[in-house]
């Protein structure tokens, strides 16, 4: 296939492009604004197998260039962190939102397959049991309210243009590129150097996590094979609370618990997410690396490639963090 990959320079996003230049020898057009987290690096072995186009998907212009003679276009651009939302909604209105505007009007005028790349977070906290497809869409940041915006405009494409459309909800991923602003990479990064670990509230808050090679495939079988106007939940195999991912990281780093610090929680702090994957399983996807072995690797990963991750730490991450945890990074 030919696919248009936005924002194919993100964690999730240069993930996915590296596993469908590796695995399907897909033609990938990556269009990509190099905000904060998307970032040349994260795609520093395949930048040459693939197109890239430097630009925004609330561009009309950008996204002309970027889709012409694709097949499909897989939307991974999104501004995703929660803590960022509450502080400057703005960004988060402009890309999640209007950006899958422009590129659903693409879309429509190249009639080409079209997969939105959605979150757990539109279906808010679940105290018991699993979502499904069908549970009812209660977002409450405003991330996840442009998502679920996003999400409903990608819907009613379908049924009042017709456009072939799919939607793939993840839950929280993890593994190598994810920028340190999120809770497993920048918890890795400050044990490695001896920094406190900022746990929000109790630290028992729920999330099922999922490796971001499983959601890459994940979303693969929803492509390829998923029904025009559905929506498909990828959830991971192993839920786990906040605090014990923490411990499992000060361990696998060789740290003592006492550099664990809880910090006040965040306003509107999800308790609990679950997913159930019933709908995509029947595709043929199953998740197929667990999180105690997956958080090994990539705490391993992070360990690794200092050069990935040197250059954040030593630049506006360092401000980021200061006014988000009200303390210096050592």
């Amino acid at each position: 296939m030919k696919l248009l990959v936005c924002g194919g320079a993100g964690f999730i996003g240069s993930n996915f492009v590296r596993l469908r230049v590796r695995d399907h020898g897909d033609d990938v057009v990556v269009l990509d604004k190099l905000t904060y987290a998307g970032r040349r690096e994260n795609l520093h072995d395949t930048l040459d197998q693939v197109r890239f186009v430097h630009g925004a998907i609330e561009d009309p212009d950008a996204v002309a260039d970027a889709i012409e003679g694709v097949d499909a276009v897989v939307n991974f651009a999104a501004e995703t962190h929660v803590d960022r939302s509450i502080a400057d909604p703005d960004a988060f209105l402009r890309t999640n939102a209007i950006g899958t505007y422009v590129l659903l009007e693409a879309a429509r005028a190249a009639g080409v397959r079209f997969l939105q790349v959605s979150t757990d977070e539109v279906y808010g906290s679940i105290e018991e049991g699993s979502f499904t497809e069908e549970s009812p869409l209660q977002p409450s940041s405003p991330y996840s309210a442009t998502k679920t915006g996003a999400d409903l405009l990608v819907a009613s494409y379908f049924h009042t243009y017709g456009l072939e459309t799919v939607i793939c909800r993840g839950s929280n991923n993890y593994g190598p590129y994810q920028y340190p602003e999120k809770l497993i990479p920048l918890m890795v990064l400050n044990a490695l150097h001896g920094d406190k670990l900022p746990v929000y509230g109790d630290g028992m808050q729920v999330r099922n996590w999922l490796y971001v090679e499983d959601f890459g495939r994940g979303i693969g079988h929803a492509l390829a094979h998923g029904a025009p106007g559905e929506v498909y939940n990828c959830g991971g195999p192993d839920e786990c609370p906040n605090i014990e991912v923490v411990e499992r990281i000060v361990s696998l780093t060789g740290n003592d618990a006492s550099l664990i610090e809880h910090v006040t929680d965040r306003p509107g702090h999800d308790r609990r997410y679950s997913l159930s994957s019933e709908k995509l399983r029947a595709l043929g996807w199953e998740a197929q690396v667990h999180f105690a072995e997956g958080l090994e690797q990539t705490v391993a990963w992070y360990r690794e490639n200092a050069w990935w991750w040197e250059p954040i730490r030593s630049g506006d991450y360092r401000e980021y963090y200061e006014r988000q945890y009200g303390r210096a990074l050592g």
